[in-house]
């Protein structure tokens, strides 16, 4: 009976500390699942803090996005401003530069008829006046078309307005030649004279001095005449005018 009591209360005290020990581990799991939950929680608030700041990163990087956007749109409206302004600015320029052309052109257009300019007349060049030149045309035409007396007027004007002219040998030939057409020999003696004196190695001074003989002849003074063609023959043998000469001596009594 004492065994069995004693067994007992082995079994009782056993019992006991199995119920201490399962009270024990069941307050140490719910400590752990609190702690555990604690640390969910605190993670999920982590995760949740975490995510509305991503989220409000991405807010504030779409806003970026969408000024750095319109930023760009209107640097891109601003460059195509700028591209129109710069096309117009170099038309602008262009035409200015040939209307500055066209001007520039134009003024030396203009200056080339007041500049003088070289001139070939009858063997010679030397340099005339764009109005010189347009004058001593203008009396020659004048003679060539069979209006003598309008021609002697050009040529005497040509060569007072011009007297120092390189044209003024040619034009003294052309005036005697205008002068012996109206038959005022005396006045062409004069100028084919003038002509050989100036400038004995022009082009027409042997055709000068063989007119002056025919308007010596036209005048009946035979003997002048003739001196005058020998003077040609001897100063000018190989011109063509000294051959005919030649014949006109032989012919004068």
């Amino acid at each position: 009976m004492k065994t069995f009591r004693v067994a007992a209360t082995v079994v009782a005290c056993l019992l006991a500390f199995n119920a201490n020990a399962a009270l024990f581990e069941d307050d140490e799991a719910r400590r752990a699942i609190i702690d555990l939950r604690q640390k969910v929680d605190a993670s999920q608030q982590r995760m949740t803090d975490d995510l509305r700041k991503a989220n409000d990163d991405n807010a504030q990087l779409r806003r970026s996005l969408l000024d750095l956007s319109n930023q760009i749109e209107v640097l891109r409206r601003e460059m195509a401003t700028i591209r129109g302004q710069n096309e117009q600015f170099a038309k602008s320029v262009a035409d200015t530069q040939r209307v500055q052309k066209d001007l520039a052109q134009g003024v030396d257009e203009r200056l080339r008829k007041f500049e003088p300019s070289k001139v070939a007349v009858d063997g010679k060049e030397f340099a005339a006046e764009p109005a010189e030149k347009q004058d001593f045309e203008g009396a020659l035409a004048t003679l060539r078309k069979g209006d003598f007396a309008a021609a002697q007027t050009s040529f005497l004007g040509f060569m007072k307005r011009y007297p120092q002219s390189g044209y003024k040998s040619s034009a003294l030939f052309w005036l005697a030649n205008a002068q012996y057409a109206l038959r005022d020999y005396k006045s062409a003696v004069t100028n084919f004279r003038a002509l050989v004196a100036a400038e004995p190695d022009h082009l027409r001074a042997p055709e000068a001095l063989l007119s002056t003989a025919n308007c010596q002849i036209e005048l009946k003074d035979v003997k002048a005449a003739r001196k005058t063609l020998e003077e040609l023959v001897k100063a000018y043998p190989q011109s063509e005018a000294a051959s005919v000469a030649k014949e006109r001596l032989s012919k004068l009594k």
